[in-house]
């Protein structure tokens, strides 16, 4: 029996993600200590990276809530 065909989670460092949400570092890390933003995860040392699916779902709730607004 073969197992159904599954993406591996993508993880994304610092510049991507700036680079995908339009903040600066500082700016993130904020927002992560206010709860706002999602919280990287180690990848052992002083290296961290996030879910590619944390940062979307972030950028999606972002789409939501100024559509919400604009209504």
């Amino acid at each position: 029996m073969t197992q159904p065909h599954t993406t591996p989670p993508r993880l994304l460092r610092m510049p991507s993600v700036q680079d995908r949400v339009g903040l600066c570092k500082a700016s993130i890390y904020n927002r992560i200590k206010d709860g706002t933003f999602p919280k990287p995860v180690s990848l052992g040392g002083k290296s961290v990276a996030w879910l590619e699916s944390d940062i979307n779902q972030w950028i999606a709730e972002r789409c939501q809530a100024a559509n919400q607004d604009a209504a």
